[in-house]
C-alpha cells in the first residue's frame, strides 16, 4: 500500500543538444527521452542561429537517470561535431546536461544522478564526461563557461593535458559526439534580449556591463552574439538568481547600456522560467516590449556564452 503522505520524489533534467536545424533529429532524441518509463516531457525548442535544441523533462530520480542516458545515446548516433556550425558555443552532440531538484529530492542525490549517468556515459558510450556545478569534481569546474572554454574544436587537442582530463571516459574526444557536460543545479532563467543593431561589439559591450564577472548586476551571466539569420545582436543571460536580480532590473540595465550607444531598441525574445517561485519577482515584467517564445522549465543552457564567460 502506498503511503499519500510520502513526497514524491521529483527531479527536472534539461539536456541540450547541439541540433537546431533538422527536426527530424530532434524528435528521435525526443522520442529516445520519452521511452524511458515515468517520464514526462514538458517542452523542447530549437534555435537554428545557436544550432541547438533544448528539451525539459521531469520524472523520478532513476527515471530521469535512464532518459538522459538513452538522449545521451541517441544524440551520439545522430550527431556529427565534425559538421556542426553555430552560434552557441558547444563541447559536443549533447552539451550540457543539468539535474534540477524540484519536489522531495535534494540537491545530493541530483549530483549522484550527474555522477551516475557521466560514468555509465564514460563507459558505455566511450564519451569523455565533465562534471559541472554542485556536482564538479574540482573547484574550477563548476562554471561551465571555464569547462566549455575552447569548445569542441579545442578541447581535441588539450583533452590529453592534466588540466582537461575529463571526470568520466576516454582522455579523447569522441569522433562525432565530442564530450558532454553533467551537473546539478539549481533552478534558473535563460534570458535572451535582441538589440535593434547587426553590431555585434555593442552586444558584447553590454553583456560586459550587465553579467556579475564584469562587476555588473549580481547573479547575471551574459554574453553577446549575433543571430546571423536575422542579422540582429543579441545579448544572451542566464539568471541563476531571480529572485535576488529580477527580470525587470536586468533588461532596465541592457535598455539603460543600450541607449549609450546610439539606443537601438529593444525586445525580450526567449524567456525559460523556473517551475515555480517566480511570482515575487515578476511583478514589473509586462513592460517587456515583445514576446516571441516562452518556455516552462528551469533553464535550458541554451544562448550561454560564445567565446567566454557564461553560465
Amino acid at each position: 500500500m502506498v503511503n499519500d503522505n510520502v513526497m514524491q520524489k521529483v527531479v527536472e533534467c534539461v539536456p541540450n543538444f547541439s541540433e537546431g536545424r533538422r527536426p527530424e533529429v530532434v524528435e528521435k532524441i525526443v522520442e529516445a527521452i520519452k521511452e524511458a518509463a515515468g517520464i514526462c516531457v514538458l517542452d523542447y525548442s530549437s534555435d537554428a542561429s545557436h544550432n541547438r535544441t533544448v528539451v525539459t523533462f521531469v520524472g523520478s530520480p532513476e527515471a530521469c537517470e535512464e532518459a538522459a542516458f538513452r538522449a545521451i545515446a541517441r544524440a551520439r548516433d545522430l550527431i556529427d561535431m565534425e559538421k556542426h556550425e553555430g552560434e552557441h558555443p558547444r563541447l559536443g552532440a549533447t552539451d550540457v546536461v543539468p539535474f534540477i531538484p524540484i519536489s522531495g529530492a535534494t540537491m545530493e542525490e541530483c549530483v549522484e544522478i550527474a555522477r551516475n549517468v557521466g560514468k555509465r556515459v564514460g563507459e558505455e558510450l566511450e564519451i569523455p564526461v565533465y562534471l559541472y556545478e554542485e556536482a564538479a569534481t574540482r573547484p574550477e569546474r563548476r562554471n561551465l563557461a571555464d569547462v566549455r572554454r575552447g569548445e569542441y574544436e579545442g578541447l581535441k587537442g588539450s583533452i590529453g593535458t592534466p588540466e582537461r582530463a575529463p571526470d568520466f571516459g576516454p582522455a579523447r574526444v569522441h569522433p562525432t559526439a565530442g564530450a558532454t557536460i553533467i551537473g546539478a543545479r539549481m533552478p534558473l532563467i535563460a534570458f535572451n534580449v535582441n538589440l535593434g543593431t547587426s553590431d555585434i561589439k555593442i552586444a558584447r559591450k553590454i553583456a560586459r556591463a550587465v553579467r556579475a564577472s564584469s562587476g555588473g548586476l549580481a547573479y547575471v551571466k551574459a554574453l553577446g552574439v549575433m543571430l546571423e539569420e536575422k542579422q540582429m545582436a543579441q545579448v544572451s543571460m542566464n539568471l541563476v538568481n531571480y529572485v535576488k536580480t529580477p527580470i525587470p532590473r536586468v533588461l532596465e540595465m541592457v535598455r539603460r547600456e543600450a541607449a549609450r550607444y546610439g539606443g537601438p531598441g529593444v525586445s525580450f525574445t526567449h524567456l525559460t522560467l523556473p517551475t515555480s517561485g517566480l511570482g515575487e519577482s515578476s511583478g514589473g515584467a509586462a513592460h517587456l516590449k515583445k514576446k516571441k517564445q516562452s518556455r516552462i522549465g528551469t533553464g535550458g543552457e541554451a544562448s550561454r556564452q560564445k567565446r567566454q564567460s557564461r553560465v
